[in-house]
């Protein structure tokens, strides 16, 4: 029998015992980096696995207990449930934590049921689809006191940390002017609709999001969890690259600005949708340009992956992953010391994750963080959709004097009913 390790230890998990975690989501993301991540950590448990995708769920399990029977004398381990309605996974008792890794529509519902829940939640970005549902996530997490991280690798690179701490320190002098591009997302015309395939409930997949004949290039690839999903490119179920990439970017960049929970006060931006019946319908080439409360000049538009900090005595740049450039070079061989800002650096995100459900301490990104970051990339949008320049009090969360801004910043409302 497995007791939820918060049992064993008052005021979160005992640091003697496993964090039994659930996964939510086992495609593409999950493959690549969430199953293996927790499944690198010894104090991490995957008791469980949930897809509304039965082929993609039952490689997860497999995989699960492939790896923990590795470390089991007898060589067989046979302890990961799986289930297609998250709603189940979420009422075991014996969880503490999830990893929500799905596409983007779902990771505010199934994270804020899983507050609810009494869990801890490590939580995909970009993490929402909209500022109101942002506020509302961050304030619940912070009411409950619930343990959360936003989950982006990038403060966990260490040249982006690098950067950070010498930014932060005012070695390049008084910040000026942030860039940071991202990668172009790819467009594709209408497809035409095609059978369900039988191991998808696709019912559940939409979940909140409007009804759509299914067709393979608006979900992801059949049998294959490592090809890249069409909804990511699909605005029923994700904002694009400025809300992908950008949150791993935009994160680095409002950190290194000490801005991370708070927000730009005027945003402007230009930028280009493909055909309107296209199914690959998200922005192409954007350029967004955001000014903050202390003056300094965030730039985001679409190139190669990078981070520029510039100062009144110099700048450095971080190009993906690990390249780092600066002027002057001296730069690079400095260490912070006695008096200087030292920022932690985990070795990934998710050690910061568990770290922080041990101590029922705080994450280095979690839901106010998260909001804030994806927040940038809505008003970004909202800025390019609207053709002009949007003045932003990140206090109240509102366009000033701006009711048409303000109106196409409220979320639409979810699909009901949905799932079965």
């Amino acid at each position: 029998m497995i007791l939820p390790s918060r049992v064993l230890g008052a005021g979160g998990v005992s640091p003697g015992n496993r964090i039994t975690i659930g996964m939510i989501g086992t495609g593409r993301q999950a493959t690549y980096a969430n199953l293996p991540g927790l499944l690198r950590e010894p104090d991490a448990r995957i008791v469980a696995v949930c897809d509304v995708d039965s082929w993609r769920m039952e490689n997860a399990r497999q995989w699960v207990e492939a790896q923990y029977a590795k470390q089991q004398t007898s060589g067989a381990y046979k302890g990961c449930a799986t289930f297609r309605d998250f709603r189940e996974l979420l009422a075991r008792t014996d969880i503490d934590a999830v990893m929500i890794s799905t596409p983007d529509h779902w990771h505010v519902p199934m994270a804020i049921a899983a507050v609810k829940a009494g869990k801890d939640v490590c939580c995909e970005k970009p993490l929402t689809r909209s500022i109101a549902e942002g506020r509302k996530l961050a304030d619940l997490v912070a009411r409950e006191k619930r343990v959360f991280r936003t989950d982006s690798e990038f403060r966990s690179l260490r040249a982006f940390h690098r950067a950070v701490e010498i930014v932060r320190n005012g070695k390049i002098g008084k910040l000026q002017r942030i860039l940071t591009s991202t990668p172009k997302d790819p467009t594709l015309p209408a497809q035409p609709g095609m059978p369900v395939p039988p191991e998808l409930d696709y019912d559940l997949w939409l979940g909140p999001a409007p009804l759509a004949p299914y067709t393979e290039k608006r979900v992801h690839p059949r049998h294959d969890a490592k090809g890249r999903p069409g909804w990511i490119c699909v605005r029923d179920y994700a904002d694009g690259m400025m809300a992908n990439w950008g949150a791993h970017l935009n994160d680095i960049a409002m950190w290194a600005n000490d801005t991370e929970r708070t927000g730009p006060v005027e945003i402007e931006g230009v930028g280009n949708f493909p055909p309107g019946d296209n199914l690959w319908n998200i922005v192409q080439e954007f350029e967004v340009n955001c000014l903050f409360a202390n003056g300094v000049r965030l730039t985001c538009k679409t190139d190669k992956p990078l981070v520029r900090f510039e100062g009144t005595e110099g700048w450095i740049q971080v190009n993906y992953p690990t390249e780092i450039e600066a002027d002057p070079e001296s730069l690079l061989t400095w260490k912070p010391g006695p008096g200087d800002v030292s920022l932690p650096f985990k070795t990934s995100e998710k050690r910061d994750f568990l770290d922080a459900v041990k101590s029922h301490g705080q994450t280095q990104a979690d839901a106010e963080v998260g909001h804030r970051i994806t927040a940038l990339a809505h008003l970004g949008m909202l800025a390019v959709e609207l053709g002009r320049k949007i003045k932003w009090d990140p206090v109240r969360e509102i366009c000033v004097g701006d009711d048409e801004a303000n109106a196409r910043l409220q979320p639409k409302a979810p699909r009901t009913p949905w799932g079965s």
